[in-house]
């Protein structure tokens, strides 16, 4: 098998890591062809003592490591605004230790392999990642709508968001009730299941929200590699069905981290 092969069926959930990373689509997938391209042009530097996808998560590691993080990858003008917001916080929380934070909980390695990724011991890994999520729970607060037809998939992230200290303004079943709900309450976050009770989709009655205000939104899909192309407009945050508690906590940390709105005063 070349080493395409074995890379290709992890590039979706770098991409979905880069994207909640950097706080966009674009600036993200940017890194992920940087990546990508250093591959190809020196495939003999490739770590190959290591499963292909560590291997692929250490070198877009080294990519986003030996890049300016003022400016980054040129992701475009669109850009700068959330990196500008995250910069005005890493006074109290380290790119390094969101980083810890989004490969445990979101990508699900292990602390020893993220260690690995990030050059930290086990241990330091776990501090990071403690610290991470309690500056963060600090920081950011909201009213959230959640978009969910299944009841317990419902319950369980409405007892998450509470958990974490967020408002919950309304769980919505169909496309037509999340946006008159949102019209109604205008929340912080959307989380928002892609398919709903009438067959109408998470993702049309996101695009009508967001047509009156924005507002960022987290995806919850059993089938992310379909909206992890690279092809188009997509998700910036995408949560995997069936999901653990620590990945839906991260996200809406994250998700929370590059909005404008909760920038402390």
């Amino acid at each position: 098998m070349s080493l395409g092969q074995e890379l290709a069926p992890h590039l979706p959930f770098l991409r979905r890591y880069a994207r909640a990373l950097t706080g966009t689509q674009q600036h993200g997938d940017a890194f992920v062809r940087a990546t990508l391209e250093a591959i190809v042009a020196a495939p003999n530097d490739f770590p190959r003592d290591v499963d292909a996808r560590l291997g692929l998560y250490r070198t877009f590691h080294a990519i986003w490591s030996s890049a300016n993080v003022e400016t980054g990858v040129d992701g475009g003008q669109e850009d700068k605004e959330p990196e500008a917001i995250a910069r005005a916080r890493l006074s109290r929380i380290t790119p390094l230790s969101r980083q810890a934070l989004l490969l445990t909980a979101m990508e699900g390695f292990t602390p020893e392999d993220t260690g690995y990724l990030i050059d930290a011991t086990a241990t330091e890994v776990e501090g990071l990642v403690a610290e991470a999520l309690a500056e963060i729970e600090r920081q950011t607060h909201a009213e959230v709508l959640i978009i969910e037809d299944e009841p317990i998939i419902a319950m369980d992230l409405e007892t998450i968001v509470r958990d974490l200290g967020h408002e919950v303004t309304g769980v919505a079943v169909t496309r037509d009730e999340a946006v008159a709900q949102a019209m109604a309450r205008r929340p912080g976050l959307v989380l928002a299941d892609i398919q709903l009770a009438d067959d109408s989709s998470g993702i049309d009655a996101v695009k009508d929200i967001l047509a009156q205000f924005q507002v960022p939104v987290i995806f919850i899909t059993a089938f992310p590699e379909r909206l992890l192309t690279g092809e188009r407009p997509e998700p910036t945050f995408l949560i995997t069905k069936p999901f653990q508690r620590s990945t839906v906590k991260a996200a809406i940390s994250q998700a929370l981290f590059f909005d404008a709105a909760t920038v402390p005063a």
